[in-house]
């Protein structure tokens, strides 16, 4: 429950905070009339995501139980790549977003209302789409153990907090730091991630796509019984099983390790050349008969831009 609650507050928030932008933008330039149509884009887009995951839902629902499995394994490695993707993309471009979507705007305003309707639709819609997919995946792998409806409690949950935050952020009376905010819930959506993968590799050995489901790397259902709290807090948090493949944990750990490798890692200061006016400031201290080293600037890009 705890891992799809996280999901729907981090793409809910993401897409709430957009919306947010958009609107503030056509408010204070005048043009209150046009909101109307980032609300169209924005219903239209909740539309389509809804639809994309009922599609989901429905076209595994008639396959063979093997091609449930293949379907559902396959799935999961795609929103893996999606959600790996997100939170790279997130942490890189979330300092440029505002002026981004803003300078969209202008150029949709100068079009017409439809445009602006298109822009609040696929800014919304790449979030949405997301997220169900992802949803979809995760809630996939807890309905064998029967947590499929906490799992859809904690998405709708998460959407709903991530609603009321951006509202409040929009009326100024949450100040929230964002780019803490979206690091640390990006690193954990990397844990869950990790999961779905795991989940996704044996769905496809369930499918005989992949070899070694006979192989296990561990069985502890003797001590954390399947269905008992604490198998089901390790089964919604990390979608780690009482029981996993040697295939399953080699891939949970050959994501996690240099996938968060990559996302923490510490940007190398770039050491340059003094500027003008620092090397003359050198010369003019040699000049009153003080030694100095040759000036060196170290600027250390921020690691989370």
């Amino acid at each position: 429950m705890f891992a799809n609650y996280l999901i729907g507050l981090r793409e809910g928030l993401e897409a709430s905070l957009v919306v947010g932008i958009l609107v503030a933008y056509l408010v204070r330039t005048g043009n209150n009339g046009r909101v109307r149509a980032v609300w169209l884009g924005v219903a239209i887009a909740i539309g389509v995501s809804l639809a994309f995951g009922a599609l989901l839902t429905f076209t595994s629902q008639r396959m063979s139980f093997t091609a449930q499995e293949a379907f559902g394994g396959i799935m999961s490695l795609i929103a893996v790549g999606f959600v790996t993707w997100m939170v790279f993309w997130m942490k890189k471009a979330s300092r440029n977003l505002k002026g981004e979507l803003h300078g969209r705007v202008e150029n949709a305003l100068a079009v017409g209302g439809g445009a602006l309707a298109v822009v609040a639709f696929i800014a919304v819609a790449r979030e949405g789409l997301e997220t169900a997919l992802f949803l979809w995946s995760a809630i996939n792998s807890t309905s064998s153990d029967g947590g499929a409806w906490s799992a859809v409690l904690g998405a709708v949950l998460g959407l709903a907090t991530a609603v009321v935050l951006g509202w409040l952020i929009y009326r100024g009376a949450l100040r929230l730091n964002l780019a803490v905010f979206f690091t640390w819930t990006g690193a954990a959506l990397i844990v869950v991630a990790a999961g779905v993968l795991a989940y996704g590799i044996h769905d496809l050995q369930e499918a005989g796509i992949l070899p070694g489901l006979d192989n296990i790397a561990f069985d502890v259902t003797s001590v954390i019984i399947p269905g008992s709290i604490i198998a089901t807090l390790l089964k919604g948090i990390l979608n780690i099983s009482p029981s996993m493949t040697v295939l399953e944990v080699t891939a949970w750990f050959a994501y996690l390790v240099p996938v968060m490798f990559l996302y923490f890692r510490a940007a190398k200061p770039v050491v340059v050349p003094a500027t003008e006016a620092e090397r003359a400031a050198a010369a003019a201290t040699v000049a009153g008969a003080t030694e100095v080293e040759p000036a060196l600037v170290e600027r250390t890009p921020d690691p989370t831009a």
